[in-house]
């Protein structure tokens, strides 16, 4: 039998035992006063945190992959940071993966028994050809889910990075893992919902790895994402905005660098920065590896 007891986000939260029968307003002051622990929490697992950017970043430099392996919440939080990647960054969409217990089918619905199979872990760890060169971060707010633990242990037989994301001290991922990250958010406002504070907690340590990993890799200049993609209004607009940002230009030059660029708002940049063509500006950006602050020096 699982021992749930020993487990914070399993325990009963004591200030919101009548939750039940208090106001709506003292319900959502509440829950407000319970999130603004999150990020103190956070806080105090800074140092792994880095620990683990600085193995996404050599992973993504060597041609490696960032994959997030989790159940439930967790895993849908992992799918949902992978997909955001390519929009924002201009990543191929196979440098980030989430992978969910269950599959896609469980992105919508609960697939019943999928985070208690471990070879599952494995087998979907193989089905995407896990080599050395990539990073698995594996994410369960218990810490115990045997998919996870199961992919995590088959990731450090292939030689890969792995990282453990919980929400609980002492978590079974976390001694399986190189880097273990164990967010403590204590008892959930309902108990054991930890869709609430440990969601939150594992969306804003994977907020944390992916971007500091693609400011480390030049896909951010100053703090603008240079490598959006236009593929929309809104991000025709943004990219224009973010090229007079970046070189204090008008909109009109900003239009007609990005038509130059064929809408590449780094190469844009980098034309208007160094006041070169084209053809030189994505030589210098590919002798800096992207990086628009290097071509400057």
């Amino acid at each position: 039998m699982i021992n749930l007891g020993r487990m914070t986000t399993e325990q009963q939260n004591p200030d919101t035992l009548d939750f039940d029968q208090i106001s709506y307003a003292e319900a959502l002051t509440v829950m407000n006063q319970e999130d603004m622990k999150v990020a103190v929490a956070i806080k105090k697992v800074l140092p792994q945190l880095e620990l683990a950017v600085r193995e996404i970043v050599t992973a993504f430099e060597s041609g490696g992959r960032l994959i997030y392996l989790g159940a439930g919440t967790s895993g849908r939080l992992g799918v949902l940071d992978a997909a955001e990647c390519p929009p924002t960054f201009g990543t191929p969409k196979e440098m980030v993966v989430g992978l969910i217990a269950g599959g896609e089918d469980a992105l919508i619905d609960a697939i019943e028994g999928a985070e208690d199979n471990s070879e599952m872990g494995e087998s979907d760890l193989k089905n995407i050809h896990l080599t050395s060169q990539d990073v698995v971060v594996g994410l369960a707010a218990s810490g115990r889910t045997p998919y996870v633990i199961g992919g995590l242990e088959y990731a450090n037989q292939v030689g890969a990075k792995t990282v453990a994301v919980a929400c609980n001290a002492h978590s079974e991922i976390g001694q399986v893992a190189n880097i273990p990250i164990e967010v403590v958010t204590g008892p959930e406002v309902v108990t054991g919902s930890t869709r609430l504070k440990a969601g939150t907690a594992q969306k804003l340590v994977l907020n944390m790895l992916s971007t500091l990993s693609m400011v480390g890799i030049g896909k951010v200049y100053r703090n603008l994402m240079v490598d959006v993609q236009r593929t929309n209004e809104k991000l025709e607009v943004r990219s224009e905005n973010i090229v007079m940002a970046a070189t204090e230009v008008s909109r009109a030059i900003a239009k007609e660098q990005l038509r130059k660029s064929n809408g590449n708002v780094k190469l844009a940049i980098t034309m208007i920065l160094l006041d070169c063509d084209l053809a030189t500006a994505e030589q210098k950006l590919d002798a800096a590896n992207g990086h628009i602050r290097k071509t400057l020096d």
